[in-house]
């Protein structure tokens, strides 16, 4: 019996931008949570924009999890399939990545090596400008709902998800889990966590 197709998930996004972190966020509770088949590559794709070009094109099938403004009800889940990611996420960009991540998409597709089929898990962040912030109550209970709707797509895929409930992979070293990250930042107080208007007035 052949292998299921390569399967890419991936999740994108700033963790220091509050909810900005929610892909990476699902993509390391992903790692953490569950043994997947070989066939599945699992990766924190950050912002790291055409970078990610190279692992889109060796996919056949991509999941990605991001935060995307739809301008829905903060913490809302908004599952998208096919040639609608794309529009999706280039529709109100919050940052530089996804401005990124829409080129990779592009790039792709003009090579013809667009992947056979796209979904994108997003949730509608609460905050953003907090640097240094981490995800909001909202956001980060969306974060099992994201890995369940996941779970679905890759079982539909033949790539069956077995939930691990000892000490799972992890995609990033311990500073950076969302516990050590938590706990080590400085509060609004001790430091400012907002830009500096100095620097980001327009002329």
């Amino acid at each position: 019996m052949s292998s299921p197709p390569n399967i890419l998930v991936l999740g994108i996004g700033n963790i220091l931008w509050a909810d900005e972190g929610f892909g990476v966020r699902c993509v390391e509770a992903l790692a953490e949570r569950y043994v997947l088949p070989d066939s599945v590559t699992v990766m924190d794709g950050g912002t790291q924009g055409l970078y990610l070009l190279p692992y889109v094109e060796a996919a056949r099938r991509l999941l990605v999890f991001d935060a995307v403004d739809y301008g829905d009800p903060p913490g809302t889940l908004r599952i998208v399939v096919g040639d609608e990611v794309p529009r999706f996420m280039g529709a109100k960009k919050m940052s530089l990545h996804q401005t990124g991540f829409q080129e990779v998409l592009a790039s792709a597709e003009l090579l013809g090596r667009l992947p056979d089929e796209l979904v994108l898990i997003g949730c509608q962040p609460v905050e953003l400008e907090d640097f240094g912030g981490s995800l909001r109550d909202t956001v980060k209970a969306q974060i099992a709902p994201a890995l369940e709707v996941a779970c679905e797509w890759l079982t539909r895929w033949g790539a069956l998800p077995v939930p691990w409930n000892g000490v799972g992979r992890q995609l990033n070293v311990d500073s950076l889990s969302m516990a050590a990250y938590e706990s080590g930042r400085p509060s609004e107080h001790d430091a400012c966590r907002t830009g500096d208007a100095r620097f980001l007035q327009e002329d």
